[in-house]
């Protein structure tokens, strides 16, 4: 399994770092993990081709996350894309991405491949592909707006991702440190969590709790982690991520 880091910033635009994303690699299939702002762009960036990817995993619709969900799809067809696409959000979200997609007039009869929705519900188990399989655990990161409109969904994921016997775990963004331990069941390869939402020192001692075997820092602000410098994170178990970086676990 290869994780790609496409974006590591905040939500705050940034000329450094394109907002969080990841592309995950596995037997052959390449599923991106959110679609922020700018997605489009930051692929290019890394040189590669949007038509590369075979899924797109979806978090939680905060624009960082998913504001340039349907750009992405425009360029896949200006790229003259036949490949299905699977996009994978939690089952309460399916019409709301199908209704920007229709308001954004996008529309999969035009696209000229085929587009098909996979709706999730948390904690259960689904099978991408051969080689790649994920569970989402909801976490608490959007609870704070459920009081504005009671209608709306406020499904937000975390994930842990799995490619044979290796586990790569993904916070997504967090509503509290609690968050951290959603997964704590499972021994992680890899641990990436966001740092923007929860303390370098909640961090820390989920590092001790858990010792995943690698934790890796995401979701920086423009100024990275308050009261951290990166040169002082010796130990190899511990990176602060910058976009582009590849990390593979086998």
């Amino acid at each position: 399994m290869k994780i790609t880091f496409i974006g590591t910033g905040s939500g705050k635009a940034s000329l450094n770092r394109f907002h969080s994303s990841l592309l995950i690699s596995a037997g052959g299939y390449n599923l991106l993990v959110d679609a922020g702002d700018s997605i489009s762009r930051a692929l290019l960036s890394r040189d590669l081709s949007c038509n590369s990817i075979n899924g797109i995993l979806i978090s939680h619709l905060h624009p960082d996350h998913s504001g340039g969900f349907a750009a992405l799809i425009v360029q896949m067809k200006m790229n003259n894309r036949k490949e299905p696409l699977e996009i994978f959000v939690h089952h309460t979200l399916i019409g709301t991405l199908k209704n920007f997609l229709s308001f954004s007039y996008i529309f999969a009869e035009r696209m000229g491949f085929p587009i098909h929705f996979a709706g999730f519900n948390f904690d259960d188990g689904i099978q991408i592909s051969g080689e790649l399989y994920f569970i989402a655990k909801k976490n608490s990161h959007l609870e704070e707006y459920e009081v504005y409109d009671p209608s709306l969904s406020y499904a937000s994921a975390s994930f842990l991702f799995k490619s044979g016997d290796n586990i790569v775990c993904y916070s997504g963004d967090l509503g509290s440190p609690d968050d951290l331990y959603l997964f704590k069941d499972y021994k992680a390869d890899i641990f990436i969590t966001e740092a923007a939402h929860v303390s370098y020192e909640n961090i820390l001692e989920m590092t001790i709790k858990l010792k995943p075997g690698k934790v890796i820092l995401t979701h920086l602000a423009e100024d990275g982690i308050p009261g951290i410098n990166p040169a002082s994170i010796i130990n190899d178990s511990m990176i602060i991520a910058r976009d582009g970086l590849i990390v593979s676990v086998e």
